[in-house]
């Protein structure tokens, strides 16, 4: 209570040099528990507990006009919350007032213009935007782009600006074309997700729309004849399942070229996953749920807010986003489905999510190979190997000899009957990935590694360890196990190289601390590999078996586990 005190003190001190109070006639128009408030929500905010933040701002709004930043602040929570048009009528009640000077606010009023069909509105408060305001680089490419896009939807022509903005430009420039019917439409996309310096998948669902809208459904099938539903995004698989239910009408529901909002839209979006890249959560949400302002149809963004809300640990909101899929779209409704039980099993209740999702994967028709797979996942994640195996080999059964997506389905089940010390089989389902994938380092990896823990065919899983720490040489798991390698070989000054990199790269794994502890106490530094033992005492995923060996090595040393 005292620190809060104090805070609050120095924070009205601070306040009293801004234009906070000068603004006002009184300092009786506002009184502590407004700054308090405010002050909490800022913190709120930046914790990324956004619901919180709000009702603080809600509780502090007194501060609108007397205090610059708290309008922007209030705004952005909005936003995030996904209450775009009261941001809106906020700004609009504050517009050419000080506080309403900031980059978000002419952006907001902008595309409340073009969501109205009012382009020439949304031109003029775009060119009104100060340069000053234009902060970075990003900033400087959204304005630019979006003064773009307006053009092209005012005059109907194909606009190319000097800036280089990369593969920004491209799909630009495709989203315009596409807009305009223009004929070498296919050729821009066919360019833009063939693309080999990142992953351009996403562009493909476009296409799709394209052909679709073209009534080139032959030429929609071929691209979807080749994608393989296990290794297939959300978005293309949801697109794929319509196709081969001949649900053509679906794509021109979500989402346009000729719907000028649905095209501003997926840039923004594509904003937001940059901002993200940068690990700017807090615009990639701004920018997220704009995106879903300008085209609401299109769902499959709202799985993205919903995993948002998944991670900041907010279930309920997340729980309330993922009502937006139903049984008609499969794929998203199985997503849904997914995110439900893994919140039932965050709040500790293992069983009745594992039926959960068991009672809906078991009213599917002829579930395909995807659904099989999240459901063998899922049970291996809870450590029902059993079952997880079992869906495993409903999808092996299935494939040819040679496929790569069976290897990778080898080592799944092959871990898990590992896990249940059904070494035969689990090794046979290893050796058998490596037989269709020779190099793949973490089949390698997870092979060798099994066997150093039985103490069978050391310097084979050696072997194995060096080609795949030769593929990977910065993967922790791969340094941890070739660590420990040299550690049995008593190697012990390499162990510690590698051991100490590993603990580097991953300071929150129980089995790494335990490990580079053992090496230390065979270096001797006795007193440092007691201190990392006693870490994995704190660690929450810890399994009991290594706590009860660590309390005993706490006392005598490796020797005593």
């Amino acid at each position: 209570m005292f620190y809060k005190k104090i805070t609050i003190l120095l924070f009205l001190f601070l306040l009293y040099q801004s234009p906070l109070l000068s603004k006002s006639n009184s300092f009786n128009e506002f009184n502590s528990k407004n700054l308090s408030n405010y002050f909490s929500g800022i913190v709120a905010l930046e914790n990324k507990n956004n619901s919180e933040a709000l009702n603080f701002f809600k509780s502090s709004k007194i501060l609108i006009n007397r205090h610059d930043p708290y309008l922007e602040k209030f705004i952005m929570s909005l936003v995030f919350d996904d209450q775009v048009v009261q941001a809106i009528n906020i700004i609009k009640t504050n517009y050419k007032k000080s506080n309403s000077d900031f980059f978000e606010a002419y952006i907001l009023l902008a595309l409340d213009s073009l969501k109205k069909n009012n382009l020439n509105k949304a031109s003029e408060v775009l060119s009104n935007v100060p340069k000053y305001l234009q902060k970075d680089r990003l900033s400087f490419i959204i304005l630019d782009t979006l003064k773009q896009y307006i053009d092209v939807f005012n005059n109907k022509k194909i606009q190319k600006r000097n800036q280089n903005f990369g593969n920004l430009s491209l799909i630009s420039e495709t989203f315009q074309r596409c807009y305009l019917n223009d004929k070498n439409t296919g050729s821009f996309f066919l360019k833009l997700f063939n693309k080999s310096d990142a992953d351009y998948s996403r562009y493909t669902y476009f296409y799709l729309t394209y052909l679709i809208e073209k009534n080139q459904i032959k030429e929609a099938k071929s691209i979807t004849d080749k994608l393989d539903f296990i290794n297939t995004t959300l978005l293309l698989s949801q697109g794929k399942s319509w196709i081969e239910r001949s649900e053509y009408k679906e794509f021109s529901k979500v989402f346009s070229c000729s719907n000028y909002n649905d095209i501003v839209g997926e840039f923004l979006f594509l904003i937001s996953n940059l901002y993200s890249s940068q690990n700017e959560f807090e615009k990639s949400n701004f920018y997220l749920s704009l995106s879903s302002y300008l085209n609401p149809k299109f769902v499959f963004n709202l799985s993205l807010v919903a995993e948002n809300f998944y991670l900041n640990k907010d279930y309920n909101k997340s729980k309330v986003v993922l009502k937006n899929f139903d049984k008609n779209q499969d794929f998203y409704y199985w997503f849904r489905t997914k995110k439900e039980a893994q919140i039932i099993m965050k709040k500790g209740e293992q069983k009745k999510a594992l039926n959960y999702i068991k009672s809906k994967f078991d009213k599917i028709i002829n579930p395909n190979n995807k659904f099989l797979f999240d459901i063998a996942n899922f049970y291996k994640n809870a450590q029902e190997y059993e079952q997880a195996i079992k869906y495993y080999s409903l999808i092996i059964d299935s494939l040819d000899e040679d496929n790569k997506l069976k290897a990778d389905l080898l080592y799944r089940r092959g871990g898990s009957f590992e896990r249940l010390k059904d070494y035969s089989s689990a090794d046979k389902d290893l050796q058998y990935s490596l037989k269709i994938d020779p190099d793949d380092a973490y089949v390698l990896n997870y092979l060798a590694y099994s066997w150093l823990e039985r103490d069978y065919k050391i310097n084979e899983a050696i072997e194995m360890l060096e080609k795949a720490y030769s593929q990977k040489s910065d993967d922790p798991y791969i340094i941890d196990s070739i660590g420990w390698a040299y550690y049995l070989i008593n190697d012990f000054i390499e162990a510690e190289k590698l051991l100490k990199r590993a603990v580097q790269l991953m300071p929150d794994d129980p089995i790494v601390n335990d490990h580079y502890g053992d090496i230390l106490w065979k270096l001797n530094r006795k007193i440092q590999a007691r201190y990392f033992w006693s870490m994995v005492l704190k660690m929450e995923d810890a399994e009991q078996k290594l706590i009860e060996n660590i309390l005993n090595k706490l006392i005598d040393g490796p020797e005593s586990s």
